[in-house]
């Protein structure tokens, strides 16, 4: 098996967190983890399928893959809810199928599995905050397709993995957040430039200026910055802007 970046012990820290740095949003970030994954334990004669699986209360979804076989790989374990992906996800271990041809722990899977021309297979657990858990899940059509080591660096991998796609999710919430910051200071910006103008069209009070706007409002059933912008857009004053840029 070649070098990969599992083998490069805190080299694997950097590379994730410029991933991070480097992606627009946590799907592309998972995306490009599970290329990079497949990739590094992947060799001439076996180009290893990889994907993430996300458990939450009731559901099961795989959140990246690095081909739609992989993808499918994933679907086949959750049609019978077991396999060794669901159970590194569910128990917190890495769970390691050498030849499912012999493996007697997952039963009619592992038929299942094998029918699709997989042979091994390795679930590693990446933990998150909160109750939602994932794994990573690694196939391979040869038998004995992962070394001991492998499955130590994988399993060294993964814990890196949990660190920054906790900065990923984070990092998501902090854009989030301040997209929805903006989007209310430019809401707030409109409505106060529309009630001054009604205020100097109709010579009233702020308060009375603001009630012209919220009957039009509730009369109209549309939003209050709605209301706003169609009275500046009357003026050929366009849409309203912040300096919160």
């Amino acid at each position: 098996m070649s070098e990969h970046p599992f083998d490069k012990g805190p080299a694997v820290s950097g590379l994730l967190q410029d991933l991070v740095l480097d992606s627009d949003d946590v799907e592309e970030f998972l995306t490009k983890l599970v290329t990079i994954a497949g990739h590094s334990l992947s060799h001439e004669d076996d180009e290893v399928l990889c994907g993430v699986t996300l458990l939450r209360a009731r559901t099961k979804t795989t959140v990246a893959s690095n081909s739609p076989e992989a993808q499918k790989m994933d679907e086949v374990q959750y049609e019978f809810n077991d396999g060794p992906c669901l159970r590194a996800a569910r128990l917190g271990v890495a769970h390691y199928v050498s030849d499912f041809d012999a493996e007697e722990r997952f039963h009619e899977y592992s038929r299942a599995i094998a029918g699709h021309g997989i042979k091994s297979a390795l679930g590693v657990p990446i933990r998150l905050e909160g109750d939602a858990t994932a794994a990573l899940n690694f196939y391979s059509p040869l038998v004995d397709a992962f070394s001991p080591e492998a499955v130590e660096a994988a399993e060294g991998f993964a814990a890196e993995v949990s660190a920054s796609l906790r900065l990923a999710v984070r990092i998501a919430k902090l854009t989030e957040s301040s997209a929805d910051m903006r989007a209310a200071m430019e809401s707030r910006t409109t409505i106060d430039l529309a009630v001054g103008v009604i205020m100097g069209q109709n010579r009233c009070s702020q308060d009375a200026a603001m009630a012209i706007l919220k009957t039009a409002s509730s009369t109209r059933n549309v939003k209050l910055r709605e209301v706003a912008a169609s009275v500046l857009q009357s003026l050929g004053q366009g849409p309203a802007s912040t300096h919160f840029e």
